[in-house]
């Protein structure tokens, strides 16, 4: 709804009516409301919404065909994300990415696989006592990313938050934004600093993984989101730099 409302006041744009293609009114309860207008095979019967049909599904495909890079092997390119043959072989073969909305009937059954798989990844952390002197450093690296963002005002919502396809390192929130935050750790710099890692296929993933937080987590769903990159250096840690990603 934001985001709508944001678009229209950027273009200057008036409207006195939305017109939903369907029998679903996913405005309900927002200020848009009453606005709506449901009506069944709108895109066949109204010629703006035909359009912005037409609009959408080139939108969408555009979309999608990026996502071979952030999601190889499923080959989106060529068939942007219908139930092609091909595509079903390769959700089988790798899995559901957060693209895969596992409401659909077909997927469903991966929504069971993906509980399954946190919990064994749950017990195999809870076994494993002895960690390695990386992980103990970057431990340590998010420990003082988290309280640097408590200093600044933020309340820490999740560390490691992680499902089968995706991680956020820290989840917090201040003044009504939810911050999604990745910890990127440098002993020196001889590789260059933190943040030299965090690259546009690291922020697309950090966005899906925030709107499945979102999905999981209604409660927040009237928050703004912002996305941040801290990086940690030395030993012990010590943020240096915090950044807003666009």
């Amino acid at each position: 709804v934001k985001e709508i409302q944001a678009k229209c006041q950027k273009n200057g744009s008036k409207f006195d009516e939305i017109i939903i293609d369907g029998t679903v009114n996913f405005l309900a309860g927002t200020p848009l409301e009453k606005y709506v207008t449901i009506i069944a095979k709108a895109d066949g019967l109204i010629p703006s919404v035909s359009a912005a049909s037409i609009i959408a599904k080139v939108a969408r495909d555009k979309f999608m065909a990026e996502q071979d890079d952030v999601y190889p092997g499923y080959d989106f390119s060529s068939h942007v994300g219908y139930g092609v043959v091909k595509h079903r072989a390769a959700i089988d073969n790798l899995g559901v990415t957060p693209l895969h909305r596992l409401s659909f009937a077909p997927l469903v059954k991966y929504a069971n696989v993906e509980a399954n798989s946190q919990n064994a990844s749950d017990d195999r952390k809870s076994k494993n006592q002895q960690k390695d002197t990386t992980r103990q450093i970057g431990d340590k690296g998010e420990q003082a990313a988290a309280d640097w963002l408590v200093a600044d005002g933020h309340e820490i919502i999740e560390r490691n938050w992680r499902t089968r396809y995706c991680e956020i390192d820290i989840v917090s929130k201040k003044d009504n934004v939810l911050y999604f935050t990745e910890v990127k750790y440098r002993k020196n710099d001889n590789f260059g600093d933190g943040l030299a890692a965090i690259t546009n296929k690291k922020q697309q993933q950090m966005r899906f993984a925030a709107e499945i937080f979102i999905v999981k987590n209604a409660q927040y769903e009237s928050c703004d989101m912002q996305m941040l990159a801290i990086s940690v250096d030395g030993n012990p840690p010590v943020v240096e730099e915090c950044v807003v990603l666009e």
